[in-house]
């Protein structure tokens, strides 16, 4: 919440200069907080062409064919959600078109056994029969009970090495490099558009609008969708798993709320956003937090009242 009050405000003066000066360009976002940003763009500028893109996705490709033993060529797959909120959806063998998930459910235990950050994820797979395609760190933050089964060891390494990592003097050469890297897919949507590839990308955060049958309309999700002349067209995913349904439902009114606590300017809505957010367990301590917080960054919150 409070990284959204914070960054928030100046995105969305940049969008303001965008719809005056160029309305029709494609907006790309990659800022986190992805989803509250994407939605907070969408409800006062609701005529950008916004597209929100985050990486983790990655993990699928680099995952997949060594769960499944063949190759990523053989493999068709969709992933759905919310970001960071994600999970695989469904996974086809190309040659035979047979239902791969019953391997993945099958044989992803072991081969995730020893990777760090993997406490929850687990959980997830084996209490709801789908694959995260993220890690403690992010699946985590939105459910109330992850305290208790979480990699807390393989998330605190990598809050660690990612510290580090911002800390030091980075050249420019890495940021370019990583930048460029396969899963940073801004300049292939790019080509896209301007070549009318109609091509396939695996995960792109944009309004709702029918693409997820069990979900708000209006909320930004993350689906894959396909790129053509006239932008980013989201393929419709149906209705999600209840039981995946019901855990990303925790979030509809904490984005709705951060949403409304930024355009509006209104601590009360602010803290409301706090309340309803499933990972909060005090009203003492949020509301003392976001004081807190209000007055040690009133150059950044002054317009929270």
């Amino acid at each position: 919440l409070f990284h959204s009050l914070r960054i928030i405000p100046p995105i969305l003066e940049i969008c303001d200069d965008i719809s005056t000066i160029c309305p029709d360009a494609h907006v790309i976002n990659f800022s986190n907080p992805m989803s509250r940003i994407c939605l907070t763009i969408k409800r006062k500028y609701p005529d950008l062409r916004l597209i929100g893109l985050c990486h983790e996705v990655a993990s699928l490709p680099m995952h997949l064919p060594h769960i499944l033993e063949t190759p990523l060529s053989n493999l068709s797959f969709k992933a759905g959600g919310l970001n960071h909120f994600s999970v695989l959806l469904e996974v086809r063998y190309k040659d035979t078109g047979k239902d791969a998930y019953p391997d993945v459910r099958e044989r992803a235990p072991k081969y995730f056994e020893n990777m760090p950050e993997r406490g929850l994820f687990m959980e997830i797979l084996n209490r709801f029969g789908y694959l995260p395609i993220t890690t403690d760190s992010h699946f985590g933050e939105y459910i109330q009970w992850a305290h208790e089964v979480v990699d807390h060891k393989g998330i605190l390494d990598f809050y660690s090495m990612y510290k580090a990592w911002c800390l030091e003097q980075v050249p420019l050469s890495r940021i370019e490099g990583t930048l460029e890297e396969e899963y940073w897919r801004v300049v292939p949507i790019m080509e896209g558009i301007l070549t009318d590839s109609h091509h396939e990308e695996l995960a792109v955060n944009i309004s709702n609008d029918g693409l997820i049958d069990n979900l708000p309309q209006d909320l930004v999700v993350e689906v894959p969708a396909i790129v053509d002349k006239d932008g980013v067209h989201g393929i419709k995913l149906g209705a999600l798993p209840k039981g995946i349904a019901g855990l990303l439902y925790n979030q509809v009114a904490v984005h709705d709320l951060t949403v409304e606590a930024v355009l509006t300017g209104s601590r009360e809505i602010a803290l409301q956003a706090l309340l309803v957010d499933p990972v909060v367990d005090s009203v003492k301590a949020a509301e003392e937090t976001l004081d807190t917080i209000l007055k040690l960054q009133s150059r950044y919150l002054g317009y929270i009242k």
